[in-house]
């Protein structure tokens, strides 16, 4: 399936979300993840305001678990579910 990466940009900024892709080396990987200043601790909020992306297709995130600031590459994304709280495995 394809996602835009708008699209996943919005609801993003707007809760936590579980999005499930590709890594590059094969593997599948489920990230609870945002990019909601809400759920973004106070010392791991983006410090500068610039956008310098090299690759527009490579989206940062905060990864609520993991508690660390990962990316995936857009095009590998295979679902996208809002986080609610039903423990999704």
């Amino acid at each position: 399936m394809y996602y835009e990466l708008n699209d996943i940009l919005f609801v993003l900024q707007k809760a936590n979300v579980e999005v499930v892709f590709t890594k590059k080396d094969g593997s599948e990987r489920k990230m609870l993840c945002t990019l909601n200043e809400q759920f973004i601790p106070q010392e791991h909020k983006p410090k500068n305001t610039g956008t310098t992306k090299k690759n527009k297709d490579i989206v940062s995130v905060y990864d609520v678990e993991k508690k660390g600031w990962r990316s995936f590459n857009i095009n590998s994304v295979k679902s996208v579910f809002l986080a609610m709280d039903d423990n999704r495995d």
